[in-house]
């Protein structure tokens, strides 16, 4: 399997803050606990390398994390449900918004929807901000451990079906589908 080394490179609030580097980037869009940060940790087969939690909403900041090299993820703080005030809410948003449409790194953005449940309203949400924007992105389907697998392709199916584009099942839990997610972010970088 490709194994790519993953290091933590640093947090930022805003755009300012980030990094000046040339690598392209992926940032991770998605609600809270959804699998962003297990999903860094499974594709850098490094549980401790983001922190993962089961309390929604602690990623609060942006977090870069460089993968050998190659190209750099961000993960970014979760959409809906987060215990903060609607000031820091409207700060993350103002925050993130300069951060998706001026960042010039950015490859593609990468939305996370869980394989357990529908599609949520804030997911579809996301998405039409990303479509009136015009900006790239692919969507990878987390928890397809808890998905049977003969459900895998229908899962996957529906989602294209309703979202579009370029849609891949994901799995930290046993790293499914691990390699084939690294691949596909690699032929991105080309």
């Amino acid at each position: 399997m490709n194994q790519l080394n993953a290091s933590f490179i640093i947090s930022a609030e805003k755009l300012s803050q980030c990094p000046d580097f040339s690598l392209p980037e992926f940032p991770l869009l998605g609600r809270s606990n959804v699998g962003k940060s297990s999903f860094i940790n499974a594709l850098a087969n490094n549980k401790k390398l983001a922190k993962t939690s089961n309390t929604p909403g602690k990623t609060r900041l942006i977090n870069f994390f460089n993968f050998s090299d190659k190209f750099i993820v961000a993960d970014l703080p979760g959409y809906g449900y987060a215990k903060v005030s609607k000031e820091a809410q409207e700060k993350w948003q103002r925050y993130l918004e300069e951060y998706l449409l001026k960042r010039k790194q950015i490859k593609s953005l990468i939305q996370f929807i869980d394989g357990r449940h529908d599609i949520q309203k804030n997911d579809y949400q996301m998405r039409e901000w990303v479509e009136v924007y015009k900006l790239p992105i692919i969507t990878i389907v987390t928890k397809m451990d808890y998905v049977s697998r003969g459900q895998h392709l229908k899962t996957i199916n529906n989602v294209k079906k309703i979202l579009g584009g370029d849609v891949l099942p994901f799995s930290a839990q046993n790293r499914d589908y691990c390699e084939k997610t690294l691949e596909y972010l690699l032929n991105l970088c080309l």
